[in-house]
C-alpha cells in the first residue's frame, strides 16, 4: 500500500506510522488478523472453518482447534501481507468478549504471550464495539458524530448510539434471539445447509417479498425479539403440503427477509425519532445481506437520513474492526494488562 502526503497519520520522533496495531480476532469460526497503521488498515486476514458445515452449526471445541491451526500462518500472512515487521508493532489487540470461549482462549493466549515476548502493550477489545466502529475504516466515507448503528449478527441485535469513538450507549437490544439466528433458524426451516443466512438472501432475490405474511413481534421503547417470528414461521410451514416448500422457495425466502428487515427498519426509525440522529449505520455478520442494505439506503432516501454502510469484508467478523477500535483505545491509553481474561458474555 502507497501512503501519499495527504494521508494524515501520528508520527514518532523517528517519523514512523504510529500507532501499528496488530489485531486478533477468534471470538467464534474464524480466525482473523488484521495489521492497522495510524487508523489505516494495511491488511485484513482471515481463515475461515468448513469444518462445521456437516453439523449445521458452530462446533465449539472443533472452532478452538481450528483457531490453534490457523493463527500463527494468519499472522504471518497479515504482516507479509502489511509490509510490516514484528519489531515495527506498537501495541497488539485482541477480542476479548464475546465469543465461545474456547475460541476467544486461543486469541487471547496467543496476543499476550506475543506481547510479553515483544515488550508491547495489550488492548482487550469488545466485539460488539468493534462491529460499531467499522464503519470508522472507510476514511473517505464515514459517520460523524454522533450516528446510529443497528448492529445484526447472529448473536446479538443492537441499536447503538455512538457519541464518538469510545462513548457508545445501547438503546435498544434483542430480548430473546438475534436477527442472524432468525435468518439461520429459518433457513433450516426450510431444509438449506448452513449457513442458511446468506442462501435466503440468494433465493430473495428470484421472490416476492409480500406472498407470505409473517408475525411482527411489538416490543416496547426500543428492544427486538425473534424468537415469536420463528414459531410463526415454523406453524406456518407445518399447516402445508408436501413439496410446497420446494414450490414456494424463492417466495418463502423473500418474505422471510422482507420481515426481518422490516422489523429492524421499524425500530432504527423509531430510534431517530426519539434521538433527532439522522446519520444511520448497520454493521455485523447481517449487514452483508444485500436486502438489508438496500432497504437502509431506500429508508435514507425516504426520510431523509445519511446512510453508511461497511464494505462487505468488514461485516463479518473480521480482525479490521478490530485493529481500528484498538487505535482509538491506544490513542486514549486504554491498555490491558497480562492478568486480562476472556469471558463469553460481557457488557460494554
Amino acid at each position: 500500500m502507497m501512503f501519499t502526503t495527504n494521508d494524515c497519520f501520528i508520527l514518532t520522533e523517528n517519523n514512523k506510522i504510529a500507532p501499528i496495531i496488530l489485531a486478533i480476532e477468534s471470538s467464534c469460526d474464524d480466525t482473523g488478523v488484521a495489521v492497522c497503521a495510524g487508523g489505516k488498515i494495511l491488511s485484513n486476514i482471515i481463515a475461515n472453518q468448513s469444518v462445521h458445515e456437516k453439523y449445521g452449526g458452530v462446533v465449539p471445541e472443533l472452532a478452538s482447534r481450528a483457531h490453534m491451526q490457523h493463527i500463527v500462518p494468519t499472522v504471518q500472512t497479515a504482516l507479509q501481507t502489511a509490509n510490516i515487521e514484528l519489531k515495527d508493532i506498537d501495541a497488539i489487540a485482541f477480542t476479548q468478549s464475546p465469543g465461545l470461549i474456547g475460541s476467544l482462549l486461543v486469541g487471547v493466549q496467543f496476543a499476550k504471550s506475543m506481547a510479553l515476548a515483544l515488550g508491547k502493550p495489550l488492548i482487550a477489545v469488545h466485539h460488539m464495539q468493534a462491529h460499531v466502529l467499522a464503519n470508522l475504516i472507510d476514511e473517505n466515507n464515514h459517520p460523524e458524530f454522533p450516528f446510529l448503528c443497528v448492529t445484526v449478527s447472529g448473536g446479538h441485535t443492537q441499536i447503538v448510539l455512538a457519541k464518538s469513538a469510545l462513548e457508545l450507549e445501547v438503546i435498544g437490544e434483542t430480548i430473546d434471539d438475534a436477527a442472524g439466528e432468525a435468518f439461520d433458524k429459518s433457513a433450516k426451516l426450510l431444509g438449506l445447509p448452513y449457513p442458511g443466512g446468506p442462501l435466503i438472501d440468494k433465493y430473495a432475490k428470484d421472490g416476492n417479498p409480500l406472498a407470505f405474511k409473517f408475525a411482527e413481534p411489538q416490543m416496547p421503547n426500543l428492544d427486538f425479539s425473534f424468537s415469536g417470528l420463528k414459531t410463526s414461521i415454523l406453524y406456518f410451514l407445518q399447516k402445508q403440503e408436501a413439496g410446497f416448500i420446494e414450490a414456494n422457495l424463492n417466495d418463502l425466502c423473500a418474505s422471510i427477509q422482507h420481515t426481518i428487515i422490516n422489523i429492524l427498519l421499524k425500530k432504527l426509525q423509531k430510534a431517530v425519532e426519539q434521538t433527532n440522529v439522522k446519520r444511520v449505520c448497520i454493521a455485523g455478520g447481517v449487514s452483508a445481506n444485500s436486502g438489508l442494505r438496500k432497504a437502509l439506503q431506500q429508508a435514507g432516501e425516504k426520510h431523509d437520513w445519511k446512510t453508511y454502510i461497511p464494505a462487505f469484508q468488514y461485516c463479518t467478523d473480521n480482525a479490521a474492526m478490530i485493529a481500528i477500535t484498538a487505535h482509538y483505545k491506544y490513542l486514549s491509553g486504554q491498555f490491558a494488562g497480562l492478568d486480562t481474561s476472556p469471558t463469553a458474555r460481557a457488557a460494554w
